[in-house]
């Protein structure tokens, strides 16, 4: 149920399966195994629902999907737990949408939950990183064949290689935040699509969309001034609902106003602080971490210098997206500062209003911009643009799937500069800031067991055609017994 098939025979006749939209509770069980199993960063998260949702069940179209992620990496916040929300709303409406996105993140949040107790009672969780080592050099692979796949279907031209070619490079060597790299890609399909339209050069479709469940399920979609409004005032107000219990925990005089300032409440500083991280997030963790690692460290005292990089190692090497490490900032925070209440309960509070301020407006972003998203599918110049977005994620993607893969096969990696520039500093001192580096490993680093899963996994994905369950589990098992016992 819930695939459509390639076609069955029927008397000798070749007769076209009929696609089946999946029921809610089936739809349900596959987030949830897509939650459990989203190891590797937005690359293994998208590789994974790519993998799901488009090849093995075939509930959304290779052109619906990739539509619907090009929104999202507009969008600031975790893209990966946007892109499932999306898809959810597609097929179930808001329910739908509610379940996929809140399935995406929960089986992590629980995981850092706890993880983040373990650390904070006894700095030590290094058992995880055994756990969970086969895992990471299974969805490299996976990332890999993710990035074959994407870029067959998605460069459809030239013009897409030479986009995928120069975000790939511009991440890569110049490290250009990720958000410049999406909109000039956009910029760039506009502009040269405008201008083919305008000298009659524009090259007519290549060939019918394909159809998906979606499409059979013909859904209307609402969209409108009032309903936007409507959505977007009602989803502000859930955002910031905390607040309400953020005050009942404060002093009663100009309980507000430090809630929201943080002074005397670490509970507001913690809510107040990740709400407004949750609006600049583009580009994923990795565009806020220096600021937040210098802010819970610094001016709140959260956090000890050097634990921002053992939450980011214990949020690499859980599912769900990276930005899950805010949750176990809001722990540290939580559990040093309780206010009077147990330091394991106060950790819980501050780790869920961080998940909280940080996850619930990428559903206001879903349920209020969707509808729009989904209405101009036709729109040439949208399309267009949105393609250009799409070469670009090729180029986004494999510079992630390389970084994945150094961290994941070396114990160090460098970064080192190609081309350097003189800059002044206070006191007529000079210093040379990079202006071209490149990631590069310390070969001497090299983990001999990472590299025989991965390429294990290579093998059962490339050449056996293997599921990717099955996948994760012979590598899971080969990573406890290469790792766990030692033997390498």
């Amino acid at each position: 149920m819930g695939q459509g098939g390639a076609g069955i025979v029927n008397s000798g006749v070749v007769v076209e399966e009929v696609a089946v939209a999946p029921s809610f509770r089936e739809a349900t069980r596959v987030w949830a195994r897509i939650g459990c199993l989203s190891f590797g960063g937005p690359a293994g998260q998208i590789a994974l629902m790519h993998k799901t949702l488009v090849e093995e069940k075939r509930w959304i179209s290779e052109e619906r999907f990739l539509h619907a992620l090009n929104y999202c990496m507009l969008l600031p916040g975790p893209e990966a737990q946007q892109l499932a929300t999306y898809v959810g709303w597609l097929m179930h409406g808001v329910r739908g949408g509610l379940v996929a996105g809140l399935l995406f993140i929960l089986p992590g949040f629980l995981v850092i939950l706890g993880l983040s107790a373990a650390y904070a009672l006894f700095q030590e969780a290094n058992w995880l990183a055994v756990l969970f080592f086969g895992l990471k050099a299974a969805v490299l692979a996976i990332v890999i064949e993710a990035v074959i796949k994407l870029g067959r279907r998605a460069l459809k031209g030239r013009l897409h290689y030479w986009i995928a070619a120069l975000a790939f490079l511009a991440l890569f060597l110049f490290n250009i935040p990720f958000p410049l790299v999406v909109i000039a890609a956009a910029f760039a399909g506009f502009a040269i699509a405008r201008y083919q339209i305008l000298s009659g050069s524009f090259p007519p479709p290549s060939s019918v969309p394909e159809s998906d469940v979606i499409d059979l399920q013909a859904r209307p979609m609402r969209s409108g001034l009032s309903r936007t409004v409507g959505v977007l005032a009602c989803w502000a107000l859930i955002w910031q609902a905390p607040i309400l219990l953020i005050v009942a925990l404060n002093a009663p005089q100009d309980v507000i106003a430090e809630a929201l300032s943080g002074q005397s409440n670490v509970f507001g500083a913690i809510f107040s602080f990740f709400s407004r991280m949750a609006v600049v997030t583009f580009g994923g963790a990795y565009a806020v971490l220096s600021y937040v690692a210098q802010v819970a460290v610094e001016h709140y005292a959260w956090l000890r210098p050097g634990e921002m990089l053992d939450g980011l190692a214990l949020a690499e090497t859980t599912p769900g997206p990276l930005v899950l490490v805010l949750c176990y900032v809001g722990f540290l925070a939580g559990f040093r500062n309780p206010l009077g209440m147990d330091p394991l309960l106060g950790g819980f509070l501050g780790a869920t209003l961080a998940a909280w301020a940080t996850f619930v407006p990428s559903f206001m972003w879903i349920f209020a911009g969707a509808p729009y998203v989904e209405r101009l599918r036709g729109n040439r110049l949208l399309s267009a643009s949105l393609a250009a977005i799409t070469a670009a994620v090729v180029g986004v993607i494999l510079n992630l799937a390389i970084w994945f893969g150094l961290h994941v096969l070396f114990a160090k990696v460098d970064r080192i500069a190609l081309l350097t520039h003189t800059v002044s500093l206070p006191g007529n001192e000079t210093a040379e800031m990079p202006l071209m580096a490149v990631a590069w490993p310390d070969w001497r680093s090299l983990d001999v067991a990472a590299l025989l899963v991965f390429v294990m996994a290579a093998f059962l994905i490339f050449r056996l055609k293997l599921g990717m369950t099955k996948v994760l589990a012979f590598c899971a098992i080969a990573g406890l017994l290469l790792r766990g016992l030692n033997l390498i």
